[in-house]
């Protein structure tokens, strides 16, 4: 797929992210998904050749780059070298940009060296047993008490939650649906803080996803961040850009399982000729082929407008529903036209159908998209 938004630095940074896969991630990628976590070797890694917290102060460590297509570029690449884990988008581009806006000097130097160079794992707590998508159904409680806060709840499906070293927590400080949410860091050596099973998912196994729990952790004021009672719109603030990472990684899935099932149909043979002779096929094909160049340059057209800061929140929400979605799709079909080989886990397609399957749930499932989308036309 054509791609005309990159500059020569951005395809510069593509290939050391290739280089970086195949030396740190895809030699030890089936040992991890056997073991349900990646290891903080890897991590450690990313940190040391700059692929994480990309656009963090030069003062913390960081490259200082606010220029969202070398995470763009990131994301790609690791959907399109098949990789389920380590978390690192949702440690870059979702948790510690929070710490970044938010945070005060004090935090950031505590914080965001170690976030850079991979010693710090961080993980966002919001999803819980009761709630999901409906953040003003959190019942988690933090209890403001002289220089602490003491937090008590539970929170699950965290992803990065068995490694992580802090842990950006959303907790109820009053009754109010929007104005009583309020984000707590916890560090993991804290008192009354656990991590549940790793949880057994359908796909992505590579990467850990956690049931964590808070029983009287005595969190200092010191490390909330902004406000008391801000953190819903914290949290919607950080929305267009979560859900960009999702939604990039989608296309660029989509495109790889496209770009394999091209290569098994040429290939495969049935009836004395390549499956791909066939009209069926053909028309399956060209359909995969369309409408991938509509999500490239929809998504490219998106990144763009991020990095410009007009991206609103209903086109991020349209971006995710859809390319997600599309990445579904594209994937099935994929498998189909795979036949029995397409559900044997010896061939990437099938990795790839249960991997894609969670990409149109976490994130505001595909039906909330379509909810804000509509709120956003006035309906």
């Amino acid at each position: 797929m054509e791609v005309t938004i990159f500059n020569e630095d951005h395809e510069l940074y593509r290939g050391a992210v290739r280089e970086f896969i195949a030396r740190e991630i895809t030699p030890h990628h089936e040992q991890w998904e056997e073991d349900g976590v990646a290891s903080r070797e890897s991590w450690l890694a990313a940190g040391a050749g700059g692929h994480l917290c990309h656009s963090v102060a030069e003062d913390y460590g960081g490259a200082g780059v606010d220029d969202f297509r070398f995470p763009a570029v990131l994301i790609e690449e690791l959907a399109k070298g098949l990789v389920s884990a380590p978390g690192f988008y949702i440690h870059s581009e979702m948790v510690v940009p929070y710490i970044q806006d938010q945070g005060t000097p004090e935090q950031k130097q505590r914080w965001l060296p170690g976030c850079v160079d991979g010693s710090i794992i961080s993980a966002v707590a919001m999803s819980e047993p009761g709630t999901g998508s409906d953040l003003s159904g959190i019942a988690t409680k933090a209890v403001h008490d002289g220089d602490f806060y003491v937090l008590n709840g539970a929170k699950t499906f965290i992803s990065n939650g068995q490694l992580a070293d802090i842990v950006v927590v959303v907790a109820r400080t009053s009754d109010d649906p929007h104005r009583g949410l309020t984000l707590l860091v916890v560090e993991s050596d804290m008192d009354g803080f656990a991590r549940g099973r790793n949880l057994d998912k359908v796909g992505l196994k590579g990467q850990d996803t956690s049931e964590l729990f808070f029983d009287d952790v005595r969190v200092p004021v010191a490390n909330r961040l902004g406000e008391e009672g801000a953190g819903f719109f914290y949290l919607m603030s950080g929305l267009e850009r979560e859900r960009m990472a999702i939604a990039i990684g989608a296309v660029a899935a989509a495109e790889k399982a496209f770009e394999l099932t091209m290569d098994y149909v040429k290939e495969r043979t049935a009836f004395g000729r390549p499956i791909g002779k066939f009209q069926n096929t053909r028309f399956t094909m060209a359909e995969m082929a369309t409408e991938l160049h509509i999500a490239r340059v929809f998504i490219d057209h998106c990144i763009a407008e991020l990095v410009e800061g007009r991206l609103t929140p209903d086109r991020a929400a349209m971006a995710k529903w859809w390319c997600t979605e599309l990445q579904v799709r594209v994937v099935d079909r994929g498998v189909q036209l795979h036949g029995g080989y397409g559900y044997m886990m010896e061939y990437p397609i099938a990795r790839m159908f249960v991997d894609s399957r969670p990409q149109t749930i976490y994130g505001g499932t595909t039906e909330i998209m379509k909810e804000l989308i509509g709120r956003g036309l006035g309906l």
